[in-house]
């Protein structure tokens, strides 16, 4: 993604707002993943399009995050979350009730950006 290209630079404020534990790569990549395609699908008209689009931000902002703290290369980690949006693409179309309950979580863990 080239946003995720240009906003790595401010991964690492979002990141440190989280209340949380950092998350891993995966889970980060799975829920950059979710919370792009669920974005995508919505689309940003509606408050809940704005909604998922911040999560999307944040996923991806951290994702770098962790992919950097990981020393994975850029190219690897931009491949890796392509992938993971698609997949998510494919599952929330399809109406897969694990990846609605993966996206849930995401959601439930993305911190109020504004």
């Amino acid at each position: 993604m080239i946003a995720m290209a240009l906003m790595a630079g401010l991964s690492l404020g979002a990141v440190q707002t989280a209340p949380q534990q950092p998350p891993s790569y995966e889970e980060a990549v799975r829920c950059a993943g979710l919370t792009q395609a669920a974005s995508e699908l919505e689309g940003g008209e509606s408050g809940e399009g704005r909604s998922l689009y911040d999560a999307a931000l944040y996923w991806s902002l951290t994702a770098v995050q962790m992919a950097q703290a990981a020393a994975r290369p850029p190219a690897v980690a931009e491949a890796d979350q392509t992938r993971a949006r698609i997949r998510a693409v494919r599952e929330i179309s399809s109406r897969d009730a694990a990846a609605r309950a993966d996206l849930d979580r995401c959601r439930a863990r993305t911190p109020e950006l504004g």
